[in-house]
């Protein structure tokens, strides 16, 4: 299955609509005590690095009209590195859905011209308003969306629940960001929504127009957001290939 397949075969797995629950027993008792006394004695280290939560919107590389709203668990490996889980929501039954990985502009730039075309730039989703740390004073977060506004994300979609899907089925799909221009720009009605339910207002009268005057990079360099040059996106495809053998099989 490629990863620009809007239809995949019907499966047990596969439904109609974004909020498909995956298939399964509910969890048992014995499982639930598992899970508080695991709780209890593990440190769990790098889920815990997780400090900050923000949300946004992605669309899919291969089909911009794909747009769905993303929460971002963020931990920072350093300054320059940051490593996010993505869910679909911030709900406790909220899925995993991909992982996005954000660098700054000083690291993008080492990389070579195949790989940045994979990642896409931050300025337009972060002074248009469409990324926001819900319920973080606008005031605490201004150094870190200036410092956002000149990285590069790389955004892995692992389950494809805008189509239904109630499992992570088929090959990843490579993700973008929004932008100003179309077909690249959000609906609408999505962000209505997602301010409506953490009562922001991400308007020109509210987070944009204080973002204006924030600073953002003069030029950004055409391999990100590679579909708004050259209007090709990326899709992945699954083919089987030889294995490589270092020892004979059984």
């Amino acid at each position: 299955m490629s990863s620009s397949d809007q239809n995949p075969a019907p499966t047990p797995a596969f439904g109609t609509g974004t909020s498909v629950p995956p298939p399964g027993r509910a969890t048992t008792v014995s499982s639930q005590v598992l899970d508080v006394g695991a709780q209890a004695v593990q440190a769990l280290k790098p889920v815990r690095q997780m400090k900050q939560h923000a949300c946004s919107f992605s669309l899919y590389a291969h089909d911009l009209s794909r747009q769905v709203e993303v929460h971002h668990f963020v931990s920072r490996l350093n300054q320059d590195v940051l490593q996010c889980a993505v869910y679909d929501s911030d709900k406790p039954s909220a899925r995993l859905i991909g992982v996005e990985y954000i660098v700054s502009r000083k690291i993008f730039d080492s990389l070579p011209a195949e790989e940045q075309r994979l990642w896409h730039s931050h300025a337009h989703e972060i002074k248009a308003g469409l990324w926001v740390s819900p319920h973080v004073p606008g005031s605490l977060e201004k150094t870190e969306l200036e410092q956002m506004a000149g990285t590069f994300g790389k955004f892995w979609c692992t389950w494809q629940v805008d189509r239904g899907d109630a499992l992570p089925l088929g090959a990843p799909a490579l993700m973008v960001a929004p932008q100003a221009v179309e077909p690249g720009r959000v609906r609408a009605e999505l962000v209505r929504g997602r301010d409506e339910r953490y009562k922001v207002d991400s308007s020109a009268q509210g987070l944009k127009g204080v973002r204006v005057e924030m600073d953002e990079p003069e030029w950004i360099n055409p391999n990100a957001d590679y579909w708004r040059v050259h209007g090709k996106g990326f899709a992945v495809d699954v083919t089987a290939t030889d294995m490589k053998r270092h020892a004979p099989f059984p």
